[in-house]
């Protein structure tokens, strides 16, 4: 008898958002497939009547995570000698020295790097992680529960999490076929792949080359090209609520047209709260010369500070503010996590605004997908305590140079350059900025976007399928 039970690891919050909030779980019932999230999250699956495994207490071995430290500047180093280029320094987070602890941390650390600094090296980092994984609690308890519930596969979110390690592991010492999907655009230059699973999906072709150029241990045979269901959603009408309900949930204004403007947190973009403020003056400059605009201002889901504040007061004629429904389980940052609630909310978000402003996120994608334009910031502010922060370094990263044409977006490249460039992405000169976003999209995620679920199920289906036929021979 076929063995249907999949087993979906949740190793953190970040793939309930794709896997348990999409088309997918119904995509894979409806095939047969029977599905268990394997949850390290606080989030409560039964409550959407989901089958789940709570995954209780998991914790890395001690010296796991210096490991996994040193593999990372182990790979940016060696992308910087294989490229030239310097742009992998940018991806360092740097070492804290706050107390002793930390210190001896970051002395092991740095011997680590400095004896393995090599391919063959990185190999040996690799085997080491897995000795000491194989040792944890997390290990065993996984073993135990993979072999009580003999699932045919384990399919896991994301492949950045230490917390992934000893389940995959597990699941391979008992011949469990295993996968990992590289959950963002931008994961792979930034050396975050930890998981060693059976097989990878991706995105698309791109993110499939540059899986293999930068772990050449991993062969193409185990990479598989399905899209993401990030975008799935996007196509989805069912997601969607009148445009008068909309309004009149957040006291909007019939009479205007909104756009966007979508934060990012304060790492990424530090001067959001001056972008904001500085796109609040030209609308209101437009509003004065015929224009009749507002602003929805969403800011970044996992940013609960009050850096905002003031420029929202001081605008309030033109700025509504309608925050993400992500949720707060725990103090912990890691506790912050997504809802059905606020897919919904982003759906509609950008259904009723005519464009989105930001500093170089993945909203492109998203606004594209609804046939409408996107501009990014381009300009530095001035401010002491970020000094070694800059336009220019977050637009050099990796994942921008996917971009096929820089007419994909407009360039905000001065806070006098707003209120113009508004009227051109509500006039005709937008089309050629969507036609370009919208190649740019095709080649970072396969399309058609809204097929990604049945792409991922027929792939896991396929697995599965030979698997138990090759244990059958």
């Amino acid at each position: 008898m076929r063995n249907n039970k999949l087993f979906i690891l949740l190793p953190d919050g970040v793939g309930l958002r794709n896997f348990a909030f999409t088309n997918f779980h119904k995509t894979a019932k409806a095939r047969g497939l029977d599905i268990v999230f394997w949850n390290n999250t606080p989030f409560d699956l039964t409550a959407l009547d989901f089958k789940e495994i709570k995954i209780s207490n998991a914790k890395a071995h001690p010296l796991t995570n210096m490991l996994k430290v040193a593999q990372t500047r182990i790979e940016l180093a060696l992308s910087i000698k294989r490229s030239k280029d310097l742009v992998y320094n940018s991806y360092k987070f740097p070492f804290s020295n706050e107390d002793w602890k930390r210190i001896i941390k970051n002395l092991y650390t740095n011997a680590l790097i400095l004896r393995y600094n090599s391919d063959k090296g990185l190999a040996k980092i690799r085997t080491k992680i897995a000795q000491h994984e194989r040792k944890t609690k997390l290990y065993f308890d996984s073993l135990e529960t993979l072999q009580k519930e003999n699932p045919a596969m384990v399919f896991c979110t994301n492949q950045r999490t230490m917390l992934a390690v000893a389940p995959i592991l597990a699941a391979q010492d008992l011949g469990i076929p295993t996968a990992a999907v590289i959950y963002s655009w931008d994961n792979l230059p930034k050396a975050t792949k930890i998981v060693e699973p059976d097989f990878y999906f991706v995105w698309s072709e791109y993110m499939k080359k540059e899986l293999v150029y930068y772990y050449p241990h991993v062969k193409e045979e185990q990479i598989i090209v399905t899209g993401t269901p990030q975008f799935e959603p996007h196509f989805d009408a069912d997601f969607l609520s009148s445009k008068e309900d909309f309004y009149k949930e957040y006291n909007l204004d019939f009479n205007k047209k909104y756009i966007c403007f979508s934060g990012d947190d304060i790492v990424s973009s530090p001067h959001d709260p001056v972008y904001l403020n500085d796109t609040a003056t030209a609308v209101r400059n437009l509003n004065q010369n015929g224009q009749n605009l507002g602003i929805i201002f969403r800011c970044c889901p996992v940013d609960f500070s009050n850096r905002f504040d003031e420029v929202i007061e001081k605008n309030k004629d033109v700025i509504t503010p309608i925050a993400p429904k992500w949720t707060q389980i725990a103090e912990q940052w890691n506790t912050i996590l997504p809802t059905k609630e606020d897919l919904i909310l982003q759906m509609n978000t950008i259904a009723n605004t005519e464009l989105v402003l930001n500093l170089g996120s993945s909203m492109v994608f998203d606004y594209v997908a609804f046939g409408k334009p996107c501009a990014y910031f381009n300009y530095n502010v001035e401010n002491e305590l970020y000094q070694d922060w800059s336009a220019e370094k977050v637009y050099n990263f990796m994942h921008f140079r996917s971009m096929p044409n820089p007419k994909a977006v407009f360039w905000i490249n001065g806070s006098e350059e707003i209120s113009g460039l508004i009227l051109k992405m509500l006039g005709d000169s937008k089309k050629e900025a969507i036609e370009n976003a919208q190649l740019w999209f095709e080649k970072i995620n396969l399309h058609p976007a809204k097929d990604a679920s049945k792409r991922i199920v027929d792939s896991i289906e396929n697995i599965m399928n030979e698997s138990q036929s090759t244990k059958n021979d």
